[in-house]
């Protein structure tokens, strides 16, 4: 099966789930507070249904079109846009006849699911798998900047160690590139040396505009080969799979990053390769191209290969079920902050950061095109943590507007009136229709131009 169509059934599991599990949030406290339900949908029903029935007074169904969920509650103002309902008298099972309090649960009840099930799933992924990350202060000699255009924008160099960001200590390496992405000044040591860098605020714009938007920071690595590529120049030439390149014309390297200078300096010229194979030295004659090239494909270490030789150090740590529960609730806490920050970004025209907003191509992205359950839930934890941010948004038609009016309602003590409440869910249907329109066309954008 093609990658596409892995991550399109992911993606399409995954906001099942979601969407069922929010919409139960509204749905139990509604009838614990004996508030009835007409509908309970998975997707909309736009004119149809796929599947529908009813059980009790309450149609259960799942629509064609695959945008969300709802659950339609008997006089509320939502996106059902029901006037006639609204016209009669409450009734008592209704859902304006309740007590504020009441009716502020069942809103806020979509968001605590979502944000609760991310930390379960959290939880259950750090007592099933643990947790084994590189250790950022035991990199050796410091980490490779692999674009040297975002280390210049960043100020940045190969061999640097970047300490903290905002003053707050870096414990993970695989963290690091997100937490530049949402900070505003790096510590950094280079050469013994100790100071504070600025983040430069258009960081965002420049790192989106990268052809390989992967990490732009890794640990510093041996020069591996791993084969002669197919139209390389050097066919014949006896490198074979596993070398260890260690010097060129004599002048030793220790790591990948060292090559390229020297590869630059002898252009279409013939040099002597000296690699290690099966622990003894060999020198090999090759040929460097016009572009610095030797024409191979390169290899790497495991990260176990690189502990063993000195280069970084690995942390794994196991957790009993009972210390999963508090590292499951941080990986939610820091989950969310983090996405914040992010937000705080994308809502700062100078970043540029609002270029990179995404819809369901953005998101179906974020799965592996190979089917893997830990990497699914944990996809499905960080979707969750998304959903249950931007369904709080104070936005009329979302949770967070119905919130804010509740709140307003308890502070003040007065009602809103129904014909406010359904301008207000008209302008909040109209806001969400341009931010989906905004996010789904930069994804057509990006595929279109990005080619």
């Amino acid at each position: 099966m093609s990658p596409f169509f892995i991550k399109a059934i992911q993606l399409l599991l995954s906001l099942s789930i979601l969407i069922v599990l929010h919409e139960l949030g509204h749905f139990i406290p509604a009838k614990l507070f004996k508030t009835r339900v007409e509908k309970f949908y998975l997707f909309f029903d736009v004119k149809y249904s796929l599947f529908k029935k009813k059980i009790g007074e309450t149609v259960y169904g799942i629509g064609w079109l695959p945008l969300g969920g709802y659950v339609k509650i008997s006089g509320m103002i939502d996106e059902s846009m029901d006037k006639e309902q609204m016209a009669g008298p409450p009734q008592p099972w209704e859902f304006r006849s309740k007590p504020a309090w009441q009716r502020l649960i069942i809103m806020l009840g979509g968001v605590t699911v979502n944000f609760i099930l991310a930390i379960i799933i959290y939880v259950a992924l750090a007592y099933a798998y643990g947790d084994l990350y590189i250790k950022a202060d035991s990199l050796k000699d410091g980490f490779h900047v692999t674009n040297t255009e975002i280390g210049d924008k960043l100020g940045i160099k190969t061999g640097d160690h970047i300490l903290a960001v905002d003053n707050n200590p870096i414990e993970k390496l695989g963290s690091l590139p997100l937490e530049i992405i949402n900070g505003n000044v790096m510590t950094i040591r280079r050469d013994g040396n100790t100071f504070d860098q600025d983040i430069p605020i258009d960081f965002i714009d420049k790192l989106l505009k990268m052809d390989d938007k992967s990490s732009f920071i890794y640990p510093r690595t041996p020069f591996i080969i791993n084969e002669i590529s197919k139209d390389s120049h050097n066919q014949g030439v006896d490198f074979q799979k596993g070398d260890e390149l260690i010097a060129i014309n004599g002048q030793k390297i220790t790591y990948f990053d060292e090559a390229a200078p020297l590869l630059e300096q002898l252009k279409n010229q013939q040099a002597n390769f000296t690699v290690i194979r099966n622990n003894a030295e060999k020198t090999i004659e090759a040929k460097i191209n016009d572009e610095g090239k030797l024409g191979i494909a390169i290899g790497s270490l495991s990260r176990e290969e690189l502990e063993k030789r000195g280069v970084l150090q690995l942390e794994d740590i196991k957790y009993t079920f009972l210390e999963s529960i508090p590292a499951g609730i941080d990986k939610g806490v820091s989950t969310l902050g983090n996405y914040v920050k992010q937000m705080k970004k994308i809502f700062n025209p100078s970043t540029g950061a609002y270029k990179g907003v995404g819809g369901f191509g953005a998101i179906g992205g974020l799965f592996p095109d190979a089917w893997n359950w830990r990497a699914f839930w944990g996809t499905t934890a960080f979707i969750s943590i998304i959903l249950a941010f931007m369904n709080i948004l104070p936005i009329p038609a979302l949770d967070g507007g119905h919130v804010m009016f509740l709140l307003y309602e308890i502070i003040t003590g007065r009602k809103p009136g129904d014909k406010f409440m359904e301008y207000a869910q008209l302008t909040g249907f109209i806001i969400l229709i341009a931010l989906l329109l905004f996010a789904n066309g930069n994804d057509v954008y990006k595929m279109i131009f990005s080619k």
